[in-house]
């Protein structure tokens, strides 16, 4: 199987999750809601955003493999994302005009990774008490 069919069919929900980010990061418009009101509203966003997508990443990995493999998840499910987060910063900064970079929403990409990870730590221990 090529290698990008293996990656399609054993992580599709992170694959969604990675071009949701990456759309709506570089979405030039958003209608305004009653959440607009609440403080620091943008920043949750980013804080369930990554650490939703983290934790997914973590889930269909133990899925797909049975037992962690910490390289890769270390690799993708961390690292990958906080990356990613500072290069979709990068990218509305310097590729939008109607977006802008914010150390604040890098920051919050970053702490979200960090809750994702350790729930995907906490599913890992509990599947590995499991069996």
């Amino acid at each position: 199987m090529p290698k990008i069919q293996h990656y399609v069919t054993k992580y599709p929900l992170s694959l969604l999750c990675l071009a949701l980010i990456w759309l709506l990061s570089l979405c030039p418009y958003f209608p305004e809601t009653p959440l607009d009101d609440v403080e620091f509203i943008d920043k949750w966003t980013h804080l369930v955003m990554y650490g939703g997508t983290a934790a997914v990443m973590w889930i269909e990995h133990l899925r797909a493999n049975g037992r962690p493999v910490w390289p890769h998840l270390l690799g993708y499910a961390v690292v990958g994302m906080v990356v990613l987060g500072g290069v979709v910063e990068l990218a509305q900064e310097y590729c939008t005009t109607t977006r802008s970079g914010e150390w604040l929403d890098f920051l919050a990409d970053s702490v979200g990774v960090g809750i994702g990870a350790v729930l995907g730590l906490i599913m890992s221990a509990f599947r590995s008490t499991k069996k």
